[in-house]
């Protein structure tokens, strides 16, 4: 298998095609064999990490690149970034307006989801400039 590159855009605040990415990844993902572990792992991450785009960053843009030993997720958004990546990953920690947690999202396990389900996680993060996001998940 050659790597396969996918891209996506992701609006913000569109709750309705929120999920539209991790969904897509997790076709390819079956499609191409990887394990049911596997798969859910990155979709699960992925899953979080394009939720966080819609809700915190009004949208951005999402390259998944698969290879048979290394997914690479990137997530690169032009939001208010994270003043606080520390206190941001604390399970139970949200900036999440009351609308959308009135949507069932903002429980403020995201990032912590994202952590549990990968390999790495990389955060590099600008107040006022945005976040970009590594993530990988390792086939074993």
């Amino acid at each position: 298998m050659s790597n396969l590159t996918l891209h996506f855009n992701v609006s913000g605040d569109d709750f309705t095609r929120a999920g539209e990415a991790s969904g897509a990844v997790k076709k390819t993902l079956k499609d191409l064999g990887f394990s049911h572990e596997i798969v859910r792992n990155v979709v699960i991450a992925l899953y979080e990490a394009e939720i966080n785009l819609v809700i915190h960053a009004g949208g951005g843009e999402i390259d998944v690149e698969i290879a048979p030993d290394c997914i690479s997720m990137v997530l690169t958004d032009h939001g208010p970034g994270i003043p606080d990546v520390a206190l941001a990953m604390k399970e139970g920690y949200s900036t999440a307006p009351d609308n959308v947690r009135a949507l069932g999202f903002g429980a403020g396990m995201g990032l912590p989801n994202i952590k549990k389900y990968t390999d790495e996680m990389i955060i590099d993060s600008k107040v006022g400039e945005g976040t970009t996001m590594y993530l990988k998940v390792y086939p074993r």
